[in-house]
């Protein structure tokens, strides 16, 4: 979403609409990631984690499909669903990662695991970002929206790991201390 205002000029919308949309977006962001901090206490961090990513599968891959028409209309809807993105990402995925790292490692390896974990995110960073020049790029591959199927592929990687092998770490914290407190 770094890439947004350029992503919505190339989809043919005006600059001052594509500056607009952006600007939604981080108020969007803003406002789904203080909602996140209520949602992770109530619905559990593997679920709203889980049920983010098929989510974000699902728009990017309505972005994909939209691609096709190739009119005014699907170039507004097309924002419209990255808006929408957006808002879900920083509801789900993007706040609750954080929390999902520092909380999962046992205590004697956290240190160590949040900064492997924050090195692998700067690696993917990085060749993510190479990756998406190169989707949105005219001069280049000129993807376009038809980049959200790329992503979508990657996002279903990541939703069968996060069904498969992702643990709720809910609820642990608070039995760990009242173990604690009872065994003292």
């Amino acid at each position: 979403m770094g890439y947004s205002t350029s992503f919505y000029e190339d989809a043919g919308l005006a600059s001052v609409d594509s500056f607009d949309l952006t600007m939604g977006q981080y108020a969007l962001g803003a406002i789904g990631t203080i909602g996140s901090w209520f949602m992770m206490r109530y619905i559990g961090r593997r679920d709203l984690y889980f049920f983010g990513g098929c989510a974000l599968l699902t728009l990017l891959l309505i972005i994909g499909c939209t691609s096709f028409a190739g009119n005014k209309a699907s170039e507004w809807a097309i924002g419209s669903m990255l808006l929408v993105f957006t808002f879900t990402y920083d509801l789900t995925v993007g706040p609750v990662c954080y929390s999902l790292v520092a909380e999962l490692p046992s205590t004697r390896l956290r240190a160590k695991s949040i900064v492997l974990a924050r090195n692998v995110y700067n690696v993917g960073g990085i060749v993510s970002n190479i990756i998406t020049n190169y989707q949105l790029t005219t001069t280049a591959w000129n993807w376009g929206a038809k980049s959200g199927f790329f992503w979508a592929g990657s996002c279903l990687i990541f939703v069968t790991w996060m069904y498969f092998r992702l643990p709720e770490p809910k609820g642990e914290s608070e039995t760990k201390t009242s173990t604690m407190i009872t065994r003292d």
